[in-house]
């Protein structure tokens, strides 16, 4: 029987708005935890990490709260290890999307250790390629993934043991509908995998999670990103950088049963589910349906 090892990190620190801190709790209250063991998973909660506060301080060099996302970030990326260590499952509960970092630089050195494929789903209706020379903001929730491909500040890459965590042909993306005109040259110029939204349109869904799983065999790791903001606000408001026109429910839904259908998850991240902007913790209970499913729910046994 799988152990899922759940792991709060409860910071906005990365984030544009407050809010996103509280995300763990609201899993909590949702009831995550007692979903996932009427799955017939053993789960432990080890409860919060701990980390500073967020100073809510400007940008310096492109960049806002350097030291407290390292700081959260470092916290994250040694909880992650150790679970993996111990042969369980990391389930980490955001926090916005910065602490990624942290959670796949652990993911990425493990899978090297045990020469896994990595691959990672990235749910999102952002790219997260900025960096700091063309960050509008200086929010690092904008940032992970250039970080974890080697561009970023030096206090935050190389954690993996490599000074990129993951290749560019490690990652896909789905549901993207909102980047940045500089994000737009950095995804061409690196070659990244995006499904967007028009593709999703044009091509359905069900066909493009067949092109994002297409070479997930029994070698590989599969971990998922998953940010809310990636669903519609109309389904999922409690998020901080809403976009709308997102992926439904059901299409959410079909993404999340076609990943449990490979049996290669092995690691889970959920941010971004901002309770403060949510409407009676709507947006975490549909998190936990979703997780229901990426563990192998459904309405008839496949």
């Amino acid at each position: 029987m799988k152990t899922v090892s759940l792991i709060g990190a409860p910071t906005d620190v990365g984030a544009s708005v407050r809010g996103a801190g509280m995300g763990p709790d609201a899993l909590r209250v949702a009831g995550l935890y007692e979903a996932l063991t009427s799955s017939k998973l053993n789960v432990i909660d080890h409860g919060n990490l701990a980390g500073p506060p967020t100073p809510w301080t400007p940008p310096k060099d492109g960049v806002r709260h350097l030291e407290e996302v390292v700081a959260w970030n470092r916290a994250v990326f040694d909880r992650v290890t150790a679970v993996l260590a111990a042969g369980q499952f990391p389930l980490l509960m955001g926090g916005d999307h910065c602490l990624a970092i942290g959670s796949i630089s652990a993911i990425a050195k493990h899978c090297r250790r045990t020469k896994k494929k990595l691959r990672i789903v990235w749910f999102d209706a952002h790219t997260d390629v900025n960096d700091a020379t063309i960050s509008p903001s200086g929010n690092v929730h904008g940032m992970p993934v250039s970080v974890l491909l080697g561009f970023g500040p030096k206090s935050l890459v190389g954690w993996s043991g490599e000074a990129a965590a993951i290749g560019a042909d490690e990652i896909d993306f789905v549901g993207i509908r909102s980047v940045d005109a500089a994000e737009k040259e950095t995804i061409r110029r690196l070659g990244l995998q995006v499904y967007d939204m028009r593709h999703i349109d044009e091509h359905g869904m069900r066909h493009t999670m067949i092109e994002v799983l297409q070479d997930v065999d029994e070698d590989t790791h599969l971990h998922v990103s998953f940010d809310l903001d990636c669903l519609d606000p109309a389904d999922a408001p409690g998020v901080g950088t809403a976009v709308r026109g997102g992926p439904t429910y059901r299409e959410i839904q079909l993404c999340m049963e076609m990943i449990a259908d490979t049996g290669q998850m092995a690691s889970l991240d959920v941010v971004e589910i901002n309770p403060a902007l949510d409407v009676r913790n709507r947006t975490a209970e549909l998190a936990v349906e979703f997780i229901q499913s990426l563990f192998g729910a459904s309405t008839l046994a496949r």
